[in-house]
């Protein structure tokens, strides 16, 4: 029961599920998350890490990039039909769509640099 609760409150944040919805499109670094959703990097990082745990994302290192995808389910059968039945789910909500249509346009390098220019003034 404990595992089946975890995926279904790590899906009960509108911030997570629009997480989740941006990686059905591809893999996503924290900064670009985080440029899409207009969260804070910490904020990000903690989401991420409730979806992980719950077996709903996976994330990869490729050089100085964290990448995050969806999860095939092989770690929690909670996760995987959740994840199947998320895929039909709010494709008519037009704050969702809105979203998904800027996924493919958001570009990790600049993302990036825009965030470390921030940082530093």
């Amino acid at each position: 029961m404990k595992e089946c609760l975890r995926v279904l409150k790590a899906m009960s944040d509108s911030s997570r599920l629009r997480v989740l919805k941006m990686l059905e499109g591809r893999e996503l670094c924290v900064c670009e998350i985080q440029s899409l959703l207009a969260l804070s990097q910490s904020t990000v990082s903690k989401h991420l890490k409730i979806l992980e745990d719950a077996g709903l994302v996976d994330r990869r290192r490729d050089g100085q990039w964290v990448l995050y995808s969806l999860s095939a389910g092989e770690r929690s059968v909670y996760a995987r039909e959740m994840l199947e039945r998320l895929h039909s789910w709010l494709g008519d909500d037009p704050e969702v769509r809105a979203l998904l249509e800027r996924v493919p346009r958001v570009n990790r390098t600049s993302c990036a640099r825009q965030f470390r220019q921030e940082r530093t003034g």
